[in-house]
């Protein structure tokens, strides 16, 4: 027995799953973007610090 296209389309305009999903994975990406910035940033932070440390042990003549 066929299906009737005109159901499955309906079915599918109806359906509001996968704007659902689209817009948690649109969500997920943006706090991913923010959590990667926010560690490198972080990560930028503590190199330059301890930079600074390496810099001050150095001029101390301790290595």
């Amino acid at each position: 027995m066929p299906r009737d296209p005109t159901r499955s389309i309906a079915r599918f305009l109806i359906d509001d799953g996968g704007p659902t999903a689209v817009e948690y994975a649109v969500m997920l990406a943006m706090v991913l973007a923010v959590v990667i910035m926010a560690v490198s940033s972080f990560g930028t932070a503590q190199d330059n610090y301890w930079g600074r440390i390496d810099s001050a042990m150095r001029d101390h003549g301790i290595n």
